[in-house]
């Protein structure tokens, strides 16, 4: 049975406003006041973890426990068929540089990667997101979420962020980047599994 939410202040352990944003406008309807890790200067905590679910229960339980509020947390990635699920929780390093975060880098590695390795297209991927709810007393919940698609080369579009640009979701011919946000947001990776989190944690 899925341990519901029933108090009125929920921590969002991101330093990242769009999340932010994206879920203060999601749990509206329930009343929620939605509070960010900068908000209340919480380090962030080292991702050691080599799957989704375990970096995104590290950083919901130290927020958690921090703040004595319940904490929600995500990791998120791609993973990519032909690479063997590559780069799944490093998807983010992929675009590291010594100046902060390159995604057009990220994403020619990934188009070398798949070169390199002869795959045959379509290039399989999906993106992925893991939600977790902790509260202080250390009870959690975790729900996934996955938007499946293919990737394209070259990049399409503006908006977005990330891999966006070259990954095409199942069942539309345009990219994610393409995609008006709020579109996008229904039947992406996060859209999914933050339907499953509201309806887990809020029964709606």
């Amino acid at each position: 049975m899925t341990r519901k939410f029933d108090g009125d202040r929920l921590l969002v352990a991101t330093h990242n406003k769009g999340k932010l944003e994206e879920m203060a406008h999601l749990l509206q309807p329930f009343g929620v006041t939605i509070v960010g890790a900068a908000e209340l200067n919480l380090p962030e905590p080292d991702e050691t973890e080599d799957t989704f679910v375990g970096n995104a229960r590290i950083k919901a339980h130290a927020a958690a426990q921090a703040t004595g509020l319940p904490a929600l947390s995500d990791d998120s990635g791609i993973t990519i068929d032909a690479l063997d699920g590559a780069p799944g929780v490093y998807t983010a390093d992929w675009a590291e540089t010594g100046n902060g975060r390159d995604f057009m880098q990220a994403m020619t590695r990934a188009h070398d990667a798949l070169q390199q390795a002869k795959a045959d297209q379509p290039w399989l991927a999906q993106f992925r997101c893991t939600l977790v709810l902790a509260w202080p007393d250390g009870h959690d919940e975790v729900f996934e979420g996955v938007a499946p698609g293919h990737l394209i080369w070259p990049p399409r579009g503006l908006d977005g962020f990330g891999y966006d640009p070259m990954f095409v979701p199942q069942g539309h011919e345009v990219t994610f980047s393409e995609m008006d946000r709020w579109e996008k947001n229904k039947i992406s990776h996060r859209g999914d599994a933050v339907a499953k989190f509201v309806k887990g944690c809020f029964g709606g």
